[in-house]
């Protein structure tokens, strides 16, 4: 028997990979072979999308279920940093193989990253045992913050529907299933699609607004997003399609400004906002975001984003 959307325990469940970052900077250049370069600074910080939207979420004053695997080991730290932006650990599972990593080693221009997946190769596992199914329907949305494999799309969107849930999904950049016709059908059955440019061109084989559109039109999309950084956003339902510009900020870092843009529609869409509303208020979001150095720092509360959404698209 499916839970009163009334009932449940959690706005937002968020599902997705998620990683300890430890980012290195302050390097004149890259080191060559066999040499040693010193870093200036050193960081460790929560990493992954679905961390990302959940803490911002979680700073509008939703109540979140963060879903995935971390190795035993950082448990303690990732409660403690977690619970810093309300986000409890009953969520996570502890996987065999060791936390995700990520290390970004930054020069004067440029960034490379290495990255380890770790627990997270565990993931479509843990979302085939029914508790975690159980979990997400006890949602009232859920937000997958990874690629969706179509096997998994097939089993769990109908449980979630059945369930009473609204869904999301941004595969982060995942060429392979990005350009996969199979995902299409995935990308039509979550009430909301949430690509960037460079994601969008992919699926759509083609770059640009147009060209995202008359795909969206084509896979007949119930409300497709298109991210577009600090020129706003795009986006339709099928009857209509606007673009939304940025709210005007003095950006410091880019870092995590999309996975904040989700927090900032979905905490709308559950206000029973017009999908044009919540394409504002996640243009506030995300450009918010980037006004401090890393993902988390400056994640709104919400009287700055009503201070800025209403400066910018009125009230």
């Amino acid at each position: 028997m499916a839970i009163s959307v009334d009932m449940k325990p959690w706005d937002v469940a968020v599902v997705g990979e998620i990683y300890a970052d430890h980012v290195f900077s302050g390097f004149p250049s890259w080191p060559k072979p066999g040499e040693e370069a010193f870093a200036e600074r050193y960081v460790r910080e929560l990493g992954g999308g679905s961390v990302n939207t959940a803490c911002g979420l979680s700073r509008l004053g939703r109540r979140v279920r963060l879903v995935g695997l971390i190795g035993d080991a950082d448990f303690d730290w990732f409660e403690g940093r977690l619970g810093e932006y309300g986000v409890r650990m009953g969520g996570i599972r502890l996987g065999a193989d060791g936390t995700g990593t990520t290390f970004s080693v930054s020069m004067p221009d440029d960034r490379s990253f290495f990255t380890y997946h770790g627990a997270n190769r565990g993931l479509a596992e843990l979302l085939e045992v029914p508790a975690v199914i159980a979990d997400l329907c006890a949602a009232r949305h859920v937000h997958f913050a990874m690629p969706l494999a179509r096997e998994l799309a097939t089993a769990i969107l109908p449980q979630l529907r059945h369930a009473g849930c609204t869904t999301s999904i941004d595969v982060g950049f995942s060429p392979a299933w990005l350009r996969d016709s199979a995902n299409h059908a995935t990308c039509r059955e979550v009430d909301f699609f949430l690509p960037n440019a460079t994601e969008a061109a992919l699926v759509a084989g083609g770059a640009g607004v147009d060209a995202y559109a008359a795909w969206a039109q084509a896979v007949d999309l119930p409300r497709a997003v298109l991210k577009l950084g600090a020129d706003g956003a795009w986006w339709t339902d099928g009857s209509m399609s606007q673009s939304v510009r940025a709210p005007r900020v003095d950006a410091v870092d880019t870092t995590g400004a999309g996975d904040a843009f989700n927090a900032g529609l979905i905490d709308a869409w559950l206000d029973g906002e017009s999908p044009g509303r919540c394409v504002q208020q996640a243009c506030v979001c995300g450009a918010l975001c980037t006004t401090a150095a890393g993902a988390l720092q400056a994640l709104p509360h919400p009287p700055q984003l009503r201070t800025l959404r209403d400066r910018t698209y009125g009230s």
